[in-house]
């Protein structure tokens, strides 16, 4: 019998116009660190257990000029975040940053927000705080 082959997920690709542009954000916000780039075409940054590539759109996808790019994706970065969301949200927020209120969910033991790089990009900010304690039904 075979070995059984384990899966992982180790690099998440986002496409993107101005890609510098976007390097810059999650760098000089999240303070991800360059591992790979070809200058102004792919860019890989190490953001913990999954990688974020940036990976220049293909030249039928560039905007027609004077207009701005903006992402068309359904996808969502969530970064976790292990203490002062609220700080951290409100220093994006005086950076211009897109960023909404800082929001709880009832049943999850967690405070997020949602904001969105320069392209459009959404993504979600996490901060846990432990697990919530069971609860038991009286009946």
């Amino acid at each position: 019998m075979g070995q059984q082959v384990k899966f992982s997920l180790g690099r998440i690709i986002i496409f993107g116009h101005l890609v510098e542009r976007l390097k810059s954000f999650y760098v000089d916000n999240f303070g991800f660190s360059v591992v790979e780039e070809i200058v102004d075409q792919w860019i890989v940054l190490n953001s913990g257990q999954v990688e974020i590539a940036i990976h220049k759109i293909g030249q039928e996808y560039e905007p027609e000029d004077g207009k701005e790019f903006r992402v068309e994706s359904n996808t969502k970065l969530v970064f976790h975040i292990t203490n002062n969301l609220e700080g951290f949200r409100q220093r994006l927020v005086d950076k211009g940053v897109v960023v909404g209120d800082a929001k709880s969910f009832e049943g999850i033991n967690s405070l997020f927000c949602e904001g969105e790089d320069p392209e459009g990009n959404i993504f979600q900010i996490e901060q846990r705080f432990g697990l919530k304690k069971p609860t038991h039904n009286k009946n």
